[in-house]
């Protein structure tokens, strides 16, 4: 593999450098000045592949899963190449990209991209929604479609404006997120908590950490909390993986005790959508749209 990655940086540095636009972009790791308008891209960042699909920019080769049904028809146009975690070094040579794109999963690739094309790190995390729709307005800057990014952030907000009419003067909420039987939870400051500050949504429990992974917790601590709604997700529904759903975990006594359970609210989301390709235009706005469904009971 290194030997592969050995030639493919020497054919790349022997290609003669032609003098072509560029444009001056802000992303994970500061100010870069990447092609303008890039006819051939790779993209490693299942969100950014998400917005960039929203804007109509064609993907020519991403990692040959990308885990959520919508983009299913960009994963299949694409070039495969290899996983996000594992690019296939051979296959990113051959696409000859114009401009590489990581981020999340992948940004520690960013370095390995960059000795075969342009790279950029466009990871998104501390502010899933401030920094998702930053990178809606940058894509839109490096292939002149800024007109479809104002669209499409106008979409946004008005989805959000929804959403929030919908769980305003509602009740509490508590995250959670099953993994099998094992159950986590999170809070405002924790990966999913932009559900939390952008809705204006109370949390049932103010006091879970703000770790990667979430705050392991008990059915015990779910019926103490009592949530009047609870959001779930199933990671295993999102990376396709056997075994017990999400609803079959949380089909218990302690649970039917729950506010939230009485009632009837607990709201399952698209799970592949917040976990997978979060900050992705498309996936805020179905989370959203989700979010906005559950509470009002439909």
């Amino acid at each position: 593999m290194f030997r592969s990655l050995a030639c493919a940086s020497a054919l790349f540095l022997a290609v003669p450098a032609f003098a072509a636009e560029t444009v001056s972009v802000d992303t994970y790791r500061g100010a870069v000045d990447v092609p303008a308008n890039p006819e051939k891209i790779a993209v490693f960042d299942i969100a950014a592949v998400d917005t960039l699909s929203a804007l109509g920019v064609d993907v020519s080769g991403a990692p040959q899963n990308l885990y959520v049904d919508y983009l299913q028809s960009v994963a299949d146009k694409a070039e495969d190449l290899g996983t996000l975690f594992e690019p296939d070094i051979e296959a990113v040579h051959a696409l000859q990209p114009d401009l590489i794109i990581v981020g999340g999963r992948s940004s520690d690739q960013v370095d390995t991209m960059a000795e075969l094309a342009p790279a950029i790190d466009m990871t998104i995390w501390e502010d899933v929604v401030g920094q998702g729709l930053a990178r809606l307005g940058t894509y839109g800057k490096i292939f002149g479609r800024e007109d479809k990014a104002a669209e499409l952030r106008a979409d946004f907000d008005a989805q959000l404006k929804s959403a929030r009419a919908a769980v305003a003067d509602k009740g509490t909420a508590l995250i959670i997120l099953t993994n099998g039987p094992k159950i986590s939870a999170y809070g405002k400051a924790g990966r999913f908590g932009w559900v939390h500050s952008t809705l204006d949504l109370p949390e049932a429990a103010a006091e879970i950490s703000d770790s990667t992974h979430g705050e392991s917790i008990s059915f015990e601590f779910i019926q103490t909390v009592n949530p009047d709604w609870l959001i779930v997700i199933d990671r295993l529904a999102a990376i396709g993986q056997p075994g017990e759903d999400a609803k079959t975990t949380l089909d218990n006594t302690l649970m039917h005790e729950t506010k939230a359970w009485k009632n009837d609210q607990v709201v399952y989301l698209n799970a592949s959508d917040i976990y997978i390709s979060g900050g992705g235009i498309q996936s805020m706005m179905r989370t959203l749209s989700d979010i906005e469904a559950g509470f009002n009971g439909n």
